[in-house]
């Protein structure tokens, strides 16, 4: 690798906040990047505001990009925050040097049979109580023969009271959001996507299959022991940041 300080933002999913989702990747990439993780707008307020949308992200990345200066920067994104990576990748090409999809939560609502069936299982959980809802919300997005992750001992932090509301609006905000895949498809950067072989094959594999259809410069890289509750960047950070060295390397070459 070259002595490069690539610039960064860095989007979590909807549940673990920034720093701890992406603190052992930052810590591996070390001074080799200027990276950012930022927490989601959805969460700035006690609660989501009522016309959330993608958009509302969008707009956010932006904002941290230009505090930071940032002209042109590269993107990383898992699960809901990958969702607002690949809107923000639809509206705004220009400012981006590269995008990494860490299974993101949404790609679009042209989507395969079994990707729709399982959505519709995914748009059910707003009538679920919180704890009812979190656990389903957690199998749903794991292959069938792989137990969810036991939970942290002790109360839960502050900040998860937070989050049913937010996965809420989340699903809100992809059944009615749209993807501009015909704007993507123009989109010539390098795209890196990061599929957990545990994880749903039924929605992230063929959400995988389906986006490489679209990007004409897409890598998909699977971890096999991975899935959506232990994802490389917590799990694996050393691998992951080796693929994120060599795919900003080859985007600024």
């Amino acid at each position: 690798m070259t002595g490069a300080r690539y610039e960064v933002i860095l989007l979590p999913g909807s549940v673990l906040p920034a720093e701890p989702a992406y603190g052992a990747l930052l810590e591996t990439l070390g001074d080799r990047a200027d990276a950012v993780a930022k927490n989601l707008e959805v969460y700035a307020s006690d609660e989501p505001p009522p016309a959330y949308t993608l958009e509302l992200e969008g707009r956010g990345i932006l904002r941290e990009a230009d505090a930071h200066g940032f002209d042109r920067f590269h993107l990383v994104g898992y699960s809901g925050g990958g969702a607002a990576c690949l809107a923000l990748a639809a509206s705004q090409p220009d400012r981006l040097l590269s995008l990494a999809l860490l299974e993101p939560a949404w790609a679009g609502n042209r989507r395969t049979p079994a990707e729709e069936a399982l959505s519709k299982r995914f748009a059910a959980l707003h009538q679920l109580p919180d704890d009812e809802q979190m656990a389903e919300f957690t199998r749903l997005q794991l292959a069938p023969s792989v137990e969810p992750p036991p939970r942290p001992d002790g109360p839960p932090p502050p900040w998860m009271a937070k989050r049913p509301a937010g996965i809420r609006a989340f699903l809100r905000a992809f059944e009615t959001g749209q993807l501009d895949l015909e704007q993507l498809r123009r989109f010539d950067r390098p795209v890196y996507f990061a599929l957990g072989g545990r994880s749903n094959p039924d929605y992230y594999a063929e959400m995988a299959k389906r986006l490489a259809e679209v990007f004409p410069d897409f890598t998909l890289e699977t971890f096999p022991q991975r899935h959506h509750f232990d994802p490389p960047h917590r799990i694996e950070p050393d691998k992951l940041a080796h693929s994120l060295l060599t795919l900003w390397q080859r985007a600024e070459a």
